[in-house]
């Protein structure tokens, strides 16, 4: 494997666990651990002599310095720099040589970029729950476009695949693209304990409150959003939705991993197998959640699982588009 594409990887696994810490540093409420942007309580790390943490009190009197919460927003920072570090450098060795993926690679730059603004957005604004959800999905978009970009390096082709399949695998991502977006609202809201129970939500399986209260996106930039603003209904509705988007994702993830599973090549078979692991496990998880009444781990891993899925679904639709005739498969 060429040197760019190895680095590639690791940008990968890099920003793999930078979402991951990005959606602990949420769920454990230390988004504002640090209340001002790039630097905590002004300085490039967390304060932690006497008369540093006297100056940071002094300098934001609303916000007491919580060490734990805000060594978690640091750290989260540190590794979205290193991050950046590395896409930054493939974007160099991507325009250095040709034949590499210059349009992908400048691509990540600027969704990184876009990346970096709603980071500090989401400090100085507070919390706002579209402006962390709009954080969360352009991590997501820049965790998919590397990992597109390392599949666009393998050196194998694939069996030509029908247009039924290619519709299905990308209306499939498409949809799961919706649900991670219900799933960052549902966050973002503080509505993942809005239904204590299960399968029915306070003891409903309909809504009470209309979807219009419970996705008004905006709400004004003037207020503090830590720990929701919505009313305990509207967090339900937002929490129900959230389910009935899970299920018909499974429904048409299933068909899509039931399709590849029923096809002849062992590579179809084994990306069917890669879906049906993802999808199931994240299931499990989300009603883990539920059941156990939300532990950080678990809520964590419901991420982790959500980040997994997608990379998952985008190997299926790389493959699945890229397929134009039949030959060998080689292994990186």
């Amino acid at each position: 494997m060429p040197v760019f594409y190895r680095l590639n990887l690791v940008a990968v696994a890099l920003c793999y666990a930078l979402v991951v810490l990005g959606a602990f540093v949420r769920l454990s409420d230390a988004g504002l651990g640090c209340p001002d942007w790039p630097g905590c309580y002004g300085q490039l790390a967390v304060p932690q002599a006497d008369h540093a943490i006297d100056r940071a009190q002094a300098a934001f009197p609303d916000r007491p310095l919580e060490a734990p919460k805000a060594w978690k927003e640091m750290i989260h920072r540190y590794l979205a720099g290193l991050v950046g570090l590395l896409i930054a450098a493939l974007a160099v060795l991507a325009w250095r040589a040709p034949g590499r993926p210059r349009g992908i690679a400048s691509a990540i730059v600027l969704v990184l970029i876009t990346q970096i603004v709603f980071g500090a957005l989401t400090v100085t604004m507070k919390v706002n729950p579209l402006i962390v959800t709009t954080h969360l999905l352009l991590g997501l978009s820049t965790l998919s476009l590397l990992w597109w970009m390392w599949l666009g390096g393998l050196s194998r082709t694939v069996v030509m695949a029908t247009s039924g399949l290619r519709v299905l695998a990308g209306f499939g991502l498409a949809m799961l693209v919706l649900q991670i977006f219900l799933g960052g609202w549902t966050s973002t809201n503080y509505a993942a304990l809005a239904c204590p129970d299960f399968p029915t939500c306070l003891g409903r399986y309909t809504p009470t409150t209309p979807l219009s209260q419970a996705f008004t996106l905006w709400h004004g930039a003037d207020r503090n959003y830590e720990y929701g603003i919505l009313e305990v209904a509207a967090r339900a509705t937002v929490h129900l939705v959230h389910r009935y988007g899970a299920v018909l994702l499974s429904l048409i993830l299933g068909a899509l991993a039931l399709r590849l599973l029923t096809l002849g090549a062992t590579q179809w078979r084994r990306l069917g197998l890669a879906l049906c692991a993802a999808l199931g496990l994240q299931l499990a998880i989300g009603i883990g959640l539920v059941e156990l009444q939300l532990p950080l781990w678990l809520a964590d891993a419901h991420n982790a699982g959500a980040a997994l899925l997608l990379l998952t679904v985008l190997a299926v639709n790389h493959f699945v588009w890229r397929g134009g005739g039949q030959g060998r498969i080689a292994h990186p």
